[in-house]
């Protein structure tokens, strides 16, 4: 099973998720994750029809339809997909992160260094095993 890796950003109050994996790029967006994703999918496939039907080379897991999407959110995404069930202040104290930064990120006006990711990601799972440790 092949895998295509897919982009997911935050912009101008949208989510934005796209690749160029396959012959051409493919981009979709959406209000919410979700909506985002089931419009990207679809685009996806029409895509992949369009070649074909225009005879354009396709690897055979991509004709077959063989593939899964793997999603790398960026943290705009990451950060926004969170609003209204974390708090930035949650946040800033599971990653170090100062609350004003990550609304630098949250917003897309920073882009954060791949260490700074690496925080966020690591604090939001440490965050998630805190939860699921209750009982």
């Amino acid at each position: 099973m092949g895998k295509i890796k897919v982009l997911v950003s935050w912009c101008d109050g949208n989510y934005a998720v796209g690749t160029g994996e396959i012959g051409g790029t493919v981009l979709a967006t959406g209000k919410t994750y979700e909506e985002a994703k089931t419009q990207f999918e679809d685009a996806f496939t029409f895509h992949v029809e369009s070649c074909i039907a225009d005879g354009d080379q396709l690897p055979e897991w991509i004709v077959n339809k063989e593939y899964e999407f793997e999603y790398e959110l960026q943290v705009s995404a990451i950060l926004n997909y969170f609003d209204g069930m974390l708090t930035r202040a949650a946040i800033a104290r599971v990653t170090g992160i100062n609350q004003r930064q990550l609304g630098h990120y949250a917003t897309g006006k920073s882009i954060p260094r791949p260490l700074q990711r690496e925080k966020i990601i690591n604090g939001l799972h440490r965050l998630g095993k805190e939860f699921c440790s209750v009982s």
